[in-house]
Formats: structure tokens, C-alpha cells, sequence
């Protein structure tokens, strides 16, 4: 009995769908790998699975292979597209390169246009960076000042509490020398 074809429609039952996906992710890696092999060309396969899981196969480095897609992907667009459009497009391209040197500090090789560029924006992000920071202090500050104000409500309201127990521990202490006195008078009288 050979090969039968079969229908291209989602399986349903979830173990047999499980079985072909690794079938066919091996094959497909496998046919992967021999066009890249016989026709000497980049080939890079990424797949999700059902449960997030990827797998991924290229015949040189992923990266290259992505960052080369990226580029053919923005030409393509760019013949598309109008000249403004093209020029914010190649700046953005130049801001992210600019960005993945800076984030590696590889700033030797940048022309005189390109350093001063990279200075405004660190200028940009000090003076962003010190505006948030002088925020986070003056809600700190804000704070701050709030709990020492509800301190001294609290301290406050404690003295008034030790003067009143000391005037009325004073009436009691007075109290008792009074019937000391009228009881030591009504001995006497005795």
C-alpha cells in the first residue's frame, strides 16, 4: 500500500496533530537544508508551535539571515514609496544603527554629523533622565513632609494627653490629701 493523499484541513485530534507537526517540521527542515546545500543559497525557517515553543533552522546565522530580509524588505518598500516617506525611512534605519552601536559603545568610526547627532540625543536623555529624577525627589520631598506634619499632629496630641493625666493625677493626688486632712481633723474631733 503506498501513499495516500490526504486532505490539507486542520486535525482535529490533538495527538495525531502533535505527530504530523513533528513529522513535517523535520521534513521541512530537512528540505531546508538540502536547498541550501544544492543551491548554495541562505535559507532560515522559524515555527511556532501550538504551545509557544519555537524551533528554527538556518543555514548560516539567523541574524544574518534576518537583518539581510530586513534590508531586501525596505528596499522593496522603498521603490514603493514616496520620496518623504523614503527619507524618514532611512533615517530610522540610520537612528537604529546609530542606536545598536551606541548600546555597544562602538562609536569609532561614526563621521563628525553622526557624534554630534549621538551627543543631542545623550543631552536629551540626561536632561529627561535628571526631569524624572527631580520628579521621584519631590514626591519623596512631598511625602516626606506629609509624615512629619501627621508626626507632629500625633506628638501633639500626646502632650495634650500627659497634661491632661498629669491634672488629673494632680485633682486625684489633691483629692486624696483633702480626705487625708478631713479624715485626720475627724480623728481629732473623735
Amino acid at each position: 500500500m503506498g501513499k495516500r493523499k490526504i486532505e490539507i484541513e486542520r486535525i482535529e485530534n490533538t495527538n495525531s496533530r502533535q505527530v504530523t507537526f513533528s513529522k513535517r517540521r523535520q521534513g521541512l527542515i530537512r528540505k531546508a537544508n538540502a536547498l541550501a546545500i544544492l543551491c548554495d543559497v541562505e535559507v532560515g525557517i522559524i515555527v511556532f508551535s501550538t504551545t509557544g515553543k519555537l524551533y528554527e533552522f538556518a543555514s548560516s546565522s539567523m541574524e544574518h539571515i534576518l537583518a539581510r530580509y530586513n534590508r531586501a524588505s525596505e528596499s522593496i518598500e522603498d521603490v514603493d514609496a514616496e520620496p518623504e516617506v523614503n527619507a524618514f525611512r532611512a533615517e530610522i534605519v540610520m537612528l537604529r544603527h546609530l542606536q545598536r552601536r551606541i548600546m555597544r559603545m562602538e562609536l569609532e568610526g561614526l563621521n563628525f554629523k553622526e557624534l554630534q547627532l549621538v551627543e543631542h540625543q545623550l543631552t536629551e536623555c540626561i536632561l529627561a533622565v535628571n526631569k524624572t529624577k527631580e520628579q521621584a525627589l519631590l514626591e519623596k520631598l512631598e511625602k516626606s513632609l506629609l509624615q512629619t506634619e501627621k508626626v507632629m499632629v500625633e506628638n501633639a496630641a500626646m502632650r495634650e494627653e500627659i497634661e491632661e493625666l498629669k491634672r488629673s493625677s494632680r485633682i486625684n493626688h489633691e483629692s486624696v490629701l483633702v480626705l487625708k486632712n478631713s479624715v485626720g481633723d475627724s480623728d481629732a474631733c473623735v
